[in-house]
């Protein structure tokens, strides 16, 4: 597989010196706010929001092979503040916060006055978005697809790596249970990575392809991983979708057995700091809870995980302590043509 010379450098970023992608996301603004303040969340400042995530990503980044952050209240910010250190992949994100369009045709929005150019501007090694995607619902899904394709194509120009985030939901009104969804939930995960990665994007961000809660068979949850690995074209690594932290260490294992290359964890890490007030009090669970799980994930996919680079099909080389993938040799005068 061809990947041009800076979305390789930009997935070079992003793993560690095994090839996993052992990342964490800090991009959450809607859904933080609503945990840090359930009763009002339109309460909670841009200050609150800063300090949250400089706090969490001081904690975890040492740990983390990549950080997630949105432009609005953490991207800069952590750069400014020191606290992300330069050895470590930059991921942001590119989507408004939310959705337009009724519950059951969730449509996404690109963030207002951010764009792919300014992302590269400011040195990040690669851009996510995040796509509410239901493969049977066609109208909606054709123009979920067509966001995606619009932003892969301005990637390729900016020549910076895309992760691509889809998230099934249920129908509302449907009169559909819980039961019903995750019954369903395993089709729709493995059909929308065939479609996601048709796509000129560069990594797929995966949900877990059932509900542990409502399926316990690990040689079921293992046979739809393996579906999954085949139906991706690309590399892919695990979401948490804010279950748990020991459901997603189960996941990340059974996932990564299957073909991850990783995962981009967000609050099965740390979800149970909002509701810490103390600032003290709340950095010292993010230092010894949620960078442990951080350490202990990594630990996982580092025995299990498929490098990333060998869905693309290039072949380590052990050297000097790291096993990066090697790629066509380049040829005399790139650089004229680039």
């Amino acid at each position: 597989m061809d990947i041009s010379i800076g979305k390789l450098r930009g997935l070079q970023q992003l793993a560690d010196a095994d090839g996993m992608m052992t990342m964490c996301a800090i991009d959450h603004r809607g859904a933080l706010k609503r945990a840090l303040n359930e009763e009002s969340p339109d309460s909670v400042s841009y200050q609150d929001m800063v300090d949250f995530k400089l706090d969490l990503c001081q904690a975890v980044a040492p740990f983390a092979s990549a950080i997630l952050l949105d432009p609005e209240y953490g991207a800069a910010q952590a750069v400014a503040a020191g606290l992300l250190p330069g050895s470590k992949g930059f991921l942001v994100s590119m989507e408004k916060s939310g959705y337009s369009g009724d519950r059951s045709a969730r449509v996404t929005e690109l963030l207002p006055d951010w764009s792919l150019k300014k992302a590269r501007k400011m040195g990040a090694s690669a851009v996510k978005l995040l796509i509410y995607f239901r493969p049977d619902l066609k109208d909606v899904a054709s123009k979920q697809l067509d966001l995606v394709a619009m932003l892969a194509d301005q990637c390729l120009e900016e020549d910076i790596a895309l992760l691509v985030e889809p998230v099934s939901y249920p129908l509302e009104g449907t009169g559909a249970s819980a039961k019903e969804f995750a019954e369903i939930k395993p089709g729709l995960v493995i059909e929308t990575a065939r479609q996601i990665t048709a796509l000129p994007v560069d990594v797929l961000k995966a949900e877990f392809p059932a509900d542990i809660e409502h399926e316990r068979d690990e040689g079921k949850l293992l046979a739809w991983c393996r579906e999954l690995d085949e139906a991706s074209r690309l590399p892919w690594v695990l979401l948490s979708a804010g279950v748990g932290f020991e459901s997603f260490r189960k996941q990340v294992e059974i996932a990564c057995q299957a073909g991850a290359s990783g995962f981009l964890a967000g609050r099965a890490l740390w979800q149970e700091g909002v509701g810490i007030r103390s600032r003290g009090e709340r950095m010292s669970f993010f230092r010894n809870t949620a960078a442990t799980r951080l350490q202990a994930l990594a630990g996982i996919a580092g025995r299990y995980g498929k490098p990333w680079y060998s869905k693309m099909g290039a072949e380590a080389r052990p050297e000097h302590g790291r096993r990066d993938g090697v790629f066509a040799p380049v040829a005399e005068g790139w650089y004229r043509g680039y």
